[in-house]
């Protein structure tokens, strides 16, 4: 067994012993006895095995040969025990960083505004924090709005997030660091500008080009682009999400991480449609991604899929997509080192990683059976990345929105191939607004049919008779039962002989 294979069990066996200590809670005495069986067998085989390596390190009898995989296999397990272990307690211990004793308590406090404000259709909430307290979460009037840096006094009911019968609100705001939440308090700006001035200066920037979007498209193409490119969904009416939602095409409409893995993948595949070098194709992409998240804002959800993104580019440029799986594990394992609430509450942690690991493992089957068809621009390309990051995503859509759509596939096939285009034509048209915004009026007419086209595509599929089907409630067992039967799956198809991968290099 290599090294890189032992590394790899490491990091599963971590994200696994997270995985279950979020859904099922066992007491903490079985977790012992996992730790100590983990520790016995390293004890016991590991200089068992050390000293068959120098013993028997010239020695060719099979059956010497089995025992030391043997005993070799026993240490991993052991390591792998500890390290599951260390993965249920590290998540252990963020539940009780997320149960704070006090509630119910009314205070006067202060503290600046350190998030961009999220404005809902009744409310608008605002990210706070005090130094004494934290974070707070506040839901207040839609009027007077505030903005990021604003320091603010407020005066109001200091509350537990509730936990809810089928959904732990407390766990969900304590990934973001929230353990408080306040309802309508009286608040009072008492200063601006207090907060990061770069960071003030990007959502400034980002402002202008969301004015930008809405003065030079009418509704309800206006929205749609800026849900698109600034994943700002507060103007999309209900009846249009609902339809997104039928069609199984919502992720277009949000900074989410599978939709960023499409947008780049897409990006690269036309690059090299269009006689680019790997190599170039790929640092095109790359600098498009770091503008995009400096654009929307930078949130934490934008950093962490461009993370994964860009290591599925890498693979990509270096010809080891194949290989990619561990570095893509590896970074997720950090990120749930740092935060291992994100595995449960992060809907978009979630989608961006299963999005690439489906990539990496699908795309490559898909495009073997595809070999014979043609590829303009590499459109094949698009769509088999496009079916193997909805395969990878699946059951996860079903899990986090209770419902499966039928007509999904078909939907994305027609919408997903005009997302880079309309977030290029996004950037120019509101970046050309700043200069000149009878201009970008012109530009906008393009991006006007565009855009309807989608809205056209999303309203006709979504009245075809049984498009979706709803679910009441969905177990997480069909979730890892679909990933078990995915991969034995790939596994067959696989150990069948290594699946070439084409395209140039640099």
């Amino acid at each position: 067994m290599t090294k890189s294979k032992i590394f790899l069990y490491l990091c599963l066996s971590f994200i696994s012993g997270i995985f279950l200590d979020s859904l099922i809670k066992i007491p903490q005495l079985f977790w012992l006895g996992i730790l100590i069986s983990g520790l016995i067998l390293i004890s016991v085989w590991w200089p068992r095995t050390l000293y068959e390596q120098k013993t028997f390190a010239r020695e060719n009898d099979p059956q010497k040969v089995r025992g030391k995989k043997r005993n070799k296999k026993a240490v991993i397990l052991g390591f792998c025990l500890i390290v599951l272990v260390g993965g249920v307690f590290r998540h252990n211990y963020s539940n009780i960083m997320a149960r704070p004793a006090e509630n119910n308590k009314e205070i006067i406090f202060k503290g600046i505004v350190i998030k961009e404000p999220e404005i809902r259709s009744d409310k608008i909430n605002l990210t706070i924090k005090n130094k004494e307290i934290g974070k707070i979460l506040i839901a207040a009037e839609l009027y007077p709005q505030y903005e990021y840096g604003d320091e603010l006094e407020i005066k109001g009911e200091l509350k537990i997030p509730i936990i809810f019968e089928d959904f732990n609100y407390q766990e969900y705001l304590a990934k973001d660091g929230i353990y408080r939440v306040t309802y309508y308090p009286e608040i009072k700006l008492t200063s601006k500008n207090q907060g990061n001035i770069v960071y003030q200066s990007i959502l400034r920037f980002k402002n202008k080009l969301r004015e930008n979007i809405y003065q030079t498209l009418p509704s309800p193409q206006n929205a749609i682009l800026s849900a698109i490119f600034l994943g700002d969904q507060q103007k999309v009416s209900g009846e249009l999400k609902e339809k997104f939602n039928i069609t199984g095409t919502q992720h277009i409409m949000a900074i989410s991480g599978m939709n960023m893995v499409i947008i780049a993948e897409i990006l690269l595949f036309l690059g090299l449609g269009f006689g680019l070098w790997r190599g170039q194709a790929f640092y095109f992409v790359l600098i498009f991604l770091f503008l995009y998240i400096i654009i929307v804002g930078a949130p934490a959800s934008a950093i962490r899929a461009g993370i994964m993104s860009g290591l599925l580019l890498l693979a990509q440029k270096i010809g080891r997509l194949n290989s990619a799986h561990r570095a893509v594990i590896f970074a997720g394992v950090i990120m749930l080192a740092i935060n291992p609430l994100l595995l449960k509450f992060d809907a978009g942690f979630q989608l961006s990683f299963m999005a690439v690991l489906g990539i990496i493992f699908l795309k490559p089957i898909l495009d073997k059976r595809t070999e014979t068809w043609p590829n303009p621009l590499g459109l094949k390309d698009v769509l088999t990345m496009t079916f193997a990051a909805q395969l990878g995503v699946l059951p996860l859509l079903i899990f986090n929105f209770g419902q499966l759509s039928l007509i999904s596939p078909l939907a994305n096939l027609l919408i997903v191939p005009f997302l880079p285009i309309i977030m290029l034509s996004g950037l120019v048209l509101s970046l050309v607004g700043l200069v000149w915004l009878s201009l970008a009026k012109i530009i906008a007419w393009p991006i006007w049919l565009l855009l309807t086209y989608i809205i056209k595509i999303t309203d006709w599929l979504s009245l075809v008779p049984l498009a979706a089907y709803k679910f009441n409630k969905v177990s997480w067992l069909i979730l890892v039962g679909y990933y078990l039967v995915l991969a034995i799956i790939v596994r067959r198809i696989t150990s069948r002989g290594p699946t070439p991968i084409g395209g140039r290099t640099s």
